[in-house]
């Protein structure tokens, strides 16, 4: 064995077992993504008896280049669309070899892999029980295949597939409510959550994993490179998400959107303007009033239906 393979063995030792880090750094990620923030608190409060399945996206092309990796816990790299349907799998093996107790199956895509392609894998599992948390990282984009639109693409916002024009505002479709979606399976958790706000996302990765059957994150991810801002307005963007009711924190359990929880509730919201004109992929809508206005009413209605005003 070289000193290298020597030396890279000892730091991950020392980082899996004093330091509790199971996602490492060096990965090829970009300046300013949320995603390894994310993705390593997730895994801070996983531990080490877990396994990730990851979809083809940003998170799998920058973090798994052989022969290195940034993962310090078993992990698989699936096709854009099965994330859910693997992980099914793997729920199901360790069953079947009676070694199913004490370990958290992790799913992990992006919103292209959940909201569009991984759709039906995902109705499966849930509609299955598998008991896997299943985690979508936010970027309202196909971000590593070039910036094309998906489903979880907001009104308005200019992608390469959407791009504003003389004939076109941008995306002409609402974002997909996804994480209601999920929850009107009637699994046992669902919530959303944010890199803005670390506690709340580490509280609700905690309650996830501790369910018997299925469970489900939507986590707002940032994209400095998508959606044309500084990348060190990450958080601050991120941040602004939840003080303008772009993006509402709340959590679910077993489909009862009766006792839907908040746990985030804004008082005096921010104007939507303020989280817009930090964007490039917005700079047509923020030169226009009425677009403006338009947001702003779709935004304050969905705050007054999740109830997130506060008083």
């Amino acid at each position: 064995m070289n000193q290298t393979t020597a030396d890279y063995e000892e730091m991950l030792r020392k980082k899996t077992t004093e330091e509790g880090e199971y996602f490492l750094s060096g990965h090829g990620l970009c300046a300013g993504c949320a995603e390894p923030i994310i993705v390593r608190h997730i895994l801070q409060v996983a531990g080490p008896n877990t396994i990730v399945v990851n979809a083809t996206g940003c998170l799998e092309v920058s973090s798994s280049g052989f022969p290195n990796t940034a993962w310090a816990v078993p992990w698989i790299h699936v096709a854009f669309e099965n994330a859910a349907a693997v992980a099914s799998g793997v729920d199901a093996a360790l069953k079947a070899l009676g070694k199913r107790e004490g370990v958290n199956i992790i799913a992990m895509a992006g919103d292209g892999g959940t909201f569009d392609i991984g759709f039906q894998a995902l109705s499966g599992m849930l509609e299955r029980g598998h008991r896997v948390l299943y985690v979508v990282l936010d970027n309202e984009a196909y971000m590593n295949t070039g910036i094309q639109r998906s489903s979880a693409t907001p009104w308005g916002a200019s992608t390469t597939t959407t791009p504003p024009g003389k004939k076109s505002l941008g995306e002409s479709r609402d974002k997909k409510p996804i994480a209601a979606i999920v929850a009107a399976h009637d699994v046992p958790y669902v919530a959303t959550a944010s890199v803005a706000f670390i506690p709340d996302l580490r509280k609700k990765v905690q309650k996830a994993l501790s369910v018997d059957g299925p469970s489900f994150l939507h986590v707002f991810s940032p994209c400095p490179t998508g959606w044309y801002f500084p990348s060190d307005m990450t958080i601050e963007m991120a941040r602004l998400a939840v003080e303008t009711g772009v993006f509402v924190l709340w959590e679910v359990e077993n489909g009862d959107f009766n006792n839907l929880r908040v746990t985030r509730k804004i008082k005096n919201r921010k104007p939507v303007i303020e989280y817009l004109k930090l964007q490039r992929r917005f700079r047509h809508i923020v030169k226009n009033p009425e677009l403006v206005e338009k947001i702003q009413k779709m935004v304050d209605e969905k705050c007054q239906r999740y109830g997130v005003d506060a008083d």
